[in-house]
């Protein structure tokens, strides 16, 4: 029974799954019995809309956990990039595994050549960036020792080695993805595309070269002095 305003009003049925919101709008005299007379529910606070319904949970409820699991994902994920920072072989040995298995769903399937083109365009832009310097001696003017007279200053990438790893390797992931899906596979000559993308690797690579030899700088850090300390004197007893 439910008590208010003098009046004793009880459930006309009862149901152990009852939620308050499926109420909402209802006559009255279908919900409660009175000796007297029935009174609005949406007179009684317990049909407010704010009201817990068991079995159901509040959209903002859902966006929490939602951002919870994500928040988790994303920490449990940048903690295996952190611990395969240092294992720079191990990683391109993976990486060299994703392409080969690529490449072999690609020949077995025989198509997707576009997005194959597509991701060949894609590694070919980091493998670029990871060769250029940050500061580009002609933008910002010199970045790089110009003799050996001058401090050594190491290669600083414009793209590190880890995040071209990175990029390369979920660009080959998303690749191989989009091969199970028939929209991606569009109708192209191949053998085009791969003319075309083995001129453009050359005519890069000679800008690229032309580049390191105008400005007189390798892609690694090298020619840093190295001193030896003086050996011990021998004792001549």
């Amino acid at each position: 029974p439910i008590k208010g305003a003098g009046r004793v009003y009880t459930w006309a049925t009862v149901s152990p799954s009852f939620c308050p919101r499926t109420l909402q709008g209802k006559p009255a005299n279908q919900l409660f019995t009175s000796s007297r007379h029935a009174r609005s529910a949406e007179s009684l606070s317990i049909f407010s809309s704010d009201a817990a319904c068991p079995g159901t949970m509040d959209p903002q409820d859902e966006e929490s956990k939602f951002g919870e699991f994500k928040a988790k994902l994303g920490r449990t994920w940048q903690h295996w990039m952190d611990r395969s920072t240092p294992h720079a072989g191990a990683r391109w040995v993976v990486f060299g595994l994703l392409c080969g298995l690529y490449v072999l769903r690609v020949w077995l399937i025989d198509g997707w050549f576009i997005i194959t083109y597509g991701l060949g365009i894609y590694l070919l832009n980091n493998f670029i960036g990871f060769l250029s310097p940050q500061v580009d001696p002609e933008m910002e003017g010199p970045g790089l020792p110009m003799s050996d007279s001058e401090e050594f200053r190491p290669f600083s990438r414009r793209l590190p080695e880890f995040k071209f790893w990175a990029a390369s390797s979920r660009a080959v992931l998303i690749a191989f993805s989009m091969t199970f899906f028939e929209m991606f596979n569009i109708p192209v000559f191949w053998p085009i595309l791969l003319l075309y993308f083995i001129a453009l690797f050359f005519l890069t690579m000679k800008r690229q070269i032309l580049h390191m030899y105008k400005h007189k700088y390798v892609p690694w850090s090298s020619g840093k002095a190295r001193y030896k300390g003086k050996a011990p004197a021998k004792d001549d007893k």
